[in-house]
């Protein structure tokens, strides 16, 4: 599963737009556990790493971290830093509304 996670961000980054190049593109992904890099010439980037947390003896759940990056079309540079996991998917940015 995590395996088409990373290929299907990769696979939509690429066909989004013919004209940005990936500068870097790196990826391991292991039994329980993985990390993603890519980075394109527009200033987009992702970096992403998770891990399965077991809960108790009949749950686990996957927990991910990462941040991405990219330039608006207004110009300024957005970043989102973000985990995901138990308690939901929480992000956090400059530009986001804090609770």
């Amino acid at each position: 599963m995590k395996f088409v996670i990373v290929f299907v961000t990769l696979f939509a980054i690429g066909l989004a737009r013919p004209d940005v190049q990936t500068v870097r593109n790196d990826a391991e992904v292991l039994p329980e556990s993985f990390h993603f890099g890519v980075e394109t010439n527009d200033g987009t980037r992702h970096d992403a790493e998770g891990h399965l947390k077991v809960l108790d003896k009949e749950h686990a759940t996957l927990v991910v971290k990462g941040s991405y990056q990219f330039v608006a079309k207004d110009g300024h540079t957005y970043t989102v830093d973000y985990v995901a996991d138990e308690n939901g998917y929480q992000a956090q940015g400059a530009h986001l509304p804090h609770v």
